[in-house]
């Protein structure tokens, strides 16, 4: 699976020096599909980026990505879901907590933060996942959002990767969310 997700990338995205790519896969390949697309961006292309958590908490997320052997030194994370979990909200250098996926305003301004925090060069918007979105927001709000990240990606000239689990009741949007970004990646 790891070698599919990696030949998918860069056959896809090869001629697109910034661009935003919908990955939308099974529950099963959620968390290698991450994984796999977080190595190809840090550890082979050693570009820093921005981690947007909706998923898990920064420190489940940091020792996954650790245990991976994925550079976490190279990203800063905003954590929507510590807040909400009812975890310690640690001050750490390299991560922003927001009180909650509800939030997006909020989102939308960590994310501005962080870029402008990275190194210049290129950079990545991992935001995972729009699935957890739909969880804490309508979907009208959730696909507003979503233009609104996709346009503010394009404007900082960045990498986006928007994760999304495959549901059967979110198809819909997923398919008119997909028309808004330079591929779509089904796993």
């Amino acid at each position: 699976m790891a070698s599919k997700i990696r030949k998918a990338l860069n056959k896809e995205l090869k001629n697109l020096k910034d661009y935003i790519v919908l990955v939308v896969v099974d529950s099963k390949n959620y968390q290698n599909a991450n994984i796999e697309i977080l190595k190809d961006l840090v550890d082979a292309k050693n570009t820093p980026g921005v981690y947007v958590t909706l998923n898990k908490p920064y420190d489940i997320i940091r020792r996954i990505l650790e245990k991976e052997r994925i550079d976490t030194r190279m990203m800063i994370f905003i954590d929507c879901i510590s807040s909400v979990a009812g975890g310690k909200l640690k001050k750490i250098e390299n991560c922003l907590y927001i009180g909650s996926p509800e939030k997006l305003s909020d989102i939308s301004v960590a994310i501005d933060q962080a870029v402008n925090a990275l190194p210049k060069g290129d950079k990545f918007i991992f935001l995972d996942s729009l699935s957890t979105l739909l969880i804490y927001n309508k979907e009208g709000t959730v696909a507003r959002f979503f233009h609104f990240i996709v346009g503010k990606i394009r404007a900082l000239k960045v990498k986006g990767v928007i994760i999304s689990i495959e549901k059967e009741s979110d198809k819909a949007l997923i398919n008119e969310l997909s028309t808004f970004c330079d591929a779509r990646l089904d796993f």
